[in-house]
């Protein structure tokens, strides 16, 4: 009870800063517009407002300009705008600054929230480009999974970067599988993180025999299980009938359970 009313006051805080930095941008805004006030203006006003109160952060003349910038582009969204108080100011500066396009922002916010992103995470996330890597997923994606789990066109990218592994140049299929196993917070992080890990070289047994699955994972989101087979070479036909056979494996295992 005692964490829930933290969370709680922190998210009250944060909200009334959020609307406050908005109303701000408002004012100059109007100002600015009407030829009431230049640069110089909003220079001083934040002189005076450090005069009056000189403990007070994050009102620098620059800061004031931000929240202009900010106000004027969620202005005429509604949508956007009502989500805006989620966010802490650090991670709405990032999205409205590095983001392009009204369709790009609104994929950050609604990410950052879903996802509940420190900014060292959303700044990773939009530094990697997820906003393009998810658009091309939805070409590459069969109609039965869009049908089954429409959730899955977000839940997946066409790529992934995973440069916090740290491999080198030559290195074995092996070699992969370990590094992102040592790397396994990163590793969802990039992946998503309603992915759950199940375990590495999952055992699949089939008659007498014995198969291993590189990685096997769970989407909680998706209500399913999802399949890594790490390959390190050019895409080859008979990837796909092994990934395949993996899959049928696991649904007669499911079905028994």
């Amino acid at each position: 009870m005692i964490s829930t009313a933290r969370e709680k006051a922190v998210l009250a805080v944060n909200s009334q800063l959020i609307e406050l930095y908005w109303n701000i941008g408002q004012y100059i805004s109007e100002r600015v517009n009407s030829s009431e006030w230049g640069k110089g203006v909003v220079k001083s006003l934040s002189e005076y407002i450090y005069s009056k109160v000189p403990d007070i952060k994050g009102f620098s003349s620059q800061n004031l300009w931000r929240m202009k910038q900010f106000y004027e582009i969620y202005a005429s969204n509604e949508e956007l705008s009502s989500l805006l108080k989620e966010l802490s100011w650090t991670n709405n500066l990032m999205i409205f600054s590095k983001a392009t396009s009204e369709k790009e922002r609104a994929f950050y916010i609604r990410l950052a929230i879903d996802e509940k992103y420190s900014s060292r995470e959303l700044e990773r996330q939009i530094d990697s480009g997820v906003f393009e890597r998810v658009l091309l997923v939805d070409d590459n994606l069969s109609a039965v999974m869009r049908e089954a789990h429409p959730k899955s066109v977000t839940a997946f990218k066409d790529n992934y970067v995973l440069d916090f592994l740290s491999l080198p140049k030559v290195h074995s299929e092996k070699d992969l599988r370990k590094k992102i196993v040592l790397h396994l917070k990163d590793f969802i992080l990039e992946f998503g993180k309603d992915f759950t890990f199940i375990g590495e070289e999952y055992r699949l047994s089939v008659g007498n025999k014995d198969f291993y699955v590189d990685l096997l994972f769970f989407h909680r989101d998706l209500q399913c299980l999802v399949v890594f087979d790490l390959k390190i070479t050019d895409f080859k036909p008979e990837h796909l009938g092994k990934m395949e056979f993996y899959l049928e494996t696991l649904v007669r295992f499911e079905k028994r359970a």
